[in-house]
């Protein structure tokens, strides 16, 4: 293993930190401009080609086109804010950047990101924040400020002070120093090259305090632009919201405690003794968030919890790019202004008829939870995946089951007779059922105006799964029922449970949920009960076989008699009725294999059960049923198992930890399980019987 020290020496990259802090006079900073544009592009620009730098799929849900971007996956952290099963609102989002990118209008408002808690409008501004930081620091996302520096200037006007050095403090574009009438020339030569999308376009005046300097300097030399360049220095500058660079956040206090200074910066009383007034833009910190957040972006965290001293300051900030610091005229900035609040708050701002102004400048992108259950799945699987819980195991389906009931909660009740909500469930999810197109899974969607704003937040699924791992049972081993009991107990005390009727409701879909999984490990089971696969070739063939016979009108030669008989009408049935084909379906769903099997052929390619999805599952449910009488696993629940039961049994239960993720207490336990389901199972059927 390599010493502290050596591993130090390897992270140091001298290079590296040289073109981060790389400076040079204004002029040296023109040919960069020249060479490469982008160095002066606007927040939104910047913002925009941060997000596309990490590339983008292209994908087809309801016949409409969806882009997913890459960058939400969070390739910056490896995956630690990764966001899954948005990609419509993430769209919507990066379609408002590219817009605002290239000056059509959004630049001029607030991006709002509305949405239930819990679902993720905070991560996407957080992930939005590291992606610019890590930008900043690439070749491809580098930016520039400046500083005044004295260089032994006889300061007789007092232009300094006892500062030798005075940093821009809103980080500004080296380019704003140009004076306005001769920046349009110099615009448009490094333009000319560029493409409309491209083009750099900087209206932005100085800061007051640079624009003091500037102009004091200014006199001192007489005019001589070149003079007063001298004491430029352009640095590259790093965004980083732990230093106030480029990156901002305001987040609402006690109104007693807070006042609009917080936005727009305040006076520097020490300095008021050094520069003689307090309307000397030296004396002056423009620290404030819009300040510090120049050139990057700034996060207002539940926006619309602020005072309305706060929001008229908005309303400046985003229609004209302006904010007025006390007592000085208005000052430029350049960055991307994003808020997110809850629905309650939204409503609020709706009937506040004194808010129209601020309404009129927003871009609502809502976040609703996700509807779809694998990428709910996916949430879960970050926290409790088996590098991250070693403790303890989690049995199959636990997190799958969860999320099922934090997806039912959050749809809304089919208006279709002939669907339930399991059954939407399922079509939101990509599985098809008969009688259903793409068509009407999109009808349901758009006739669900309020689905995916209510529900279960995955906060709440997180919490309970944790409260299973820790709890003293069960063992070294977490199973569904241990994680559904715990949604079920802490539905009592849910903060968001309205009314008792919400709460009923959300235990019936508990109850749909174990359902489900009831269907799911009997059939887990059935498959590691008839999971030889010798077995299920041997009767494939021989359905083959008898389906040939029977579509050309053949016979079939007995291998033990070998004489040529009819085809063999029960054994066809008895695996055809497996997967529900009826009666007056058989001759199609015969001659559909057939077709298949011929139209293989001419491509060269052998046919193979598995690429027969309803077949396999025909195959399965047939060698399950004959071989379930010889295993007797329902004698597990009257714990009297003879020596060669118990022998199947272990096969059954190797093959469950080997193939299905069970360990050997959950696999034990299910195989207990579905054996008292199919006891009861036998119970029903016998019943009428006595």
């Amino acid at each position: 293993m390599a010493k502290v020290s050596e591993l130090i020496a390897q992270w140091q990259d001298s290079k590296s930190y040289q073109e981060l802090t790389w400076e040079g006079g204004f002029f040296d900073y023109l040919q960069i401009v020249e060479k490469n544009p982008k160095v002066a592009r606007s927040a939104f620009q910047r913002i925009y080609d941060m997000i596309l730098t990490y590339g983008f799929d292209e994908y087809t849900e309801y016949k409409k086109k969806i882009v997913h971007y890459r960058f939400f996956e969070d390739p910056v952290d490896k995956g630690k804010d990764a966001l899954f099963g948005i990609d419509l609102p993430l769209m919507k989002l990066v379609n408002t950047f590219q817009a605002a990118a290239r000056r059509y209008g959004p630049e001029k408002r607030i991006i709002l990101l509305h949405g239930p808690v819990g679902g993720s409008k905070s991560t996407i501004v957080r992930l939005l924040k590291k992606g610019l930081e890590a930008y900043s620091k690439t070749p491809e996302g580098a930016l520039y400020s400046f500083s005044w520096v004295k260089h032994g200037l006889d300061d007789s006007r007092n232009i300094f002070g006892s500062a030798e050095v005075i940093p821009c403090p809103m980080h500004e574009e080296p380019i704003n120093l140009i004076p306005r009438d001769l920046r349009g020339k110099i615009l448009e030569s490094i333009n000319a090259p560029l493409s409309e999308e491209e083009k750099i376009v900087i209206t932005n005046e100085l800061c007051p305090s640079c624009r003091f300097i500037f102009r004091e300097l200014a006199a001192q030399y007489k005019g001589d632009f070149k003079k007063v360049m001298e004491h430029v220095t352009v640095r590259r500058i790093v965004l980083s919201e732990k230093d106030r660079i480029g990156i901002g956040t305001f987040q609402p206090k006690d109104e007693k405690n807070q006042d609009s200074t917080e936005l727009t910066g305040d006076i520097n009383y020490r300095k008021i003794a050094e520069y003689g007034s307090d309307s000397d833009p030296r004396a002056f910190n423009f620290d404030g968030e819009f300040n510090i957040a120049n050139r990057g972006m700034v996060e207002f965290i539940e926006v619309l919890k602020l005072d309305v001293a706060f929001l008229y300051d908005l309303l400046g900030a985003s229609q004209e790019h302006v904010v007025k610091p006390k007592k000085f005229a208005h000052t430029y900035i350049d960055e991307v202004i994003i808020g997110h609040t809850n629905e309650a708050e939204y409503r609020k701002l709706q009937n506040n008829e004194y808010m129209e102004a601020l309404r009129d400048r927003t871009i609502k992108i809502d976040v609703p939870y996700i509807t779809k259950l694998h990428e709910e799945v996916k949430i879960y699987g970050k926290d409790y995946s088996v590098d991250k819980v070693k403790a303890k195991h989690i049995a199959p389906h636990t997190v799958e089951m969860a999320a099922m009931w934090a997806i039912l909660t959050r749809l809304e009740e089919p208006k279709k007779a002939n669907l339930s909500l399991m059954q939407k469930l399922k079509l939101y999810d990509g599985k098809t059922l008969p009688g259903f197109t793409e068509d009407n899974v999109k009808e349901l969607r758009k006739e669900a105006i309020r689905e995916g704003l209510e529900g279960i937040s995955p906060r709440y699924i997180q919490d309970k799964i944790s409260n299973a791992l820790v709890a003293d049972v069960g063992g070294n081993c977490v199973n569904p029922f241990m994680v559904l009991n715990e949604l079920e107990g802490g539905l009592k005390h849910h903060p968001h449970m309205r009314s008792d009727e919400m709460r009923k409701r959300y235990r019936e879909m508990l109850t749909l949920v174990k359902e489900e999984y009831d269907d799911i490990v009997k059939n887990e089971v059935q498959r590691a009960i008839s999971a030889d696969e010798d077995a299920i070739g041997r009767l494939c063939a021989n359905y083959i076989d008898h389906v040939k016979a029977h579509t050309q009108h053949e016979k079939v030669r007995n291998r033990y008699t070998g004489r040529d008989e009819e085809p063999d009408e029960r054994l066809l049935r008895s695996i055809e009725e497996k997967i529900e084909i009826p009666e007056s379906r058989k001759d199609d769903f015969r001659r559909e294999i057939m077709n298949y099997i011929g139209a293989l052929s001419l491509e060269g390619k052998k046919f193979d059960y598995k690429t027969n999805e309803r077949l396999h599952k025909a195959l399965e449910l047939k060698l399950f049923e004959d071989q379930k009488d010889t295993i007797k696993l329902t004698s597990l629940v009257s714990n009297v198992v003879d020596r060669d039961t118990q022998e199947k049994i272990d096969v059954v239960k190797s093959r469950l930890i080997k193939n299905h993720g069970y360990c050997e207490t959950c696999a034990t336990d299910v195989l207990h399980y579905v054996a008292s389901i199919f006891a009861r199972g036998d119970i029903k059927e016998r019943k009428p019987l006595g």
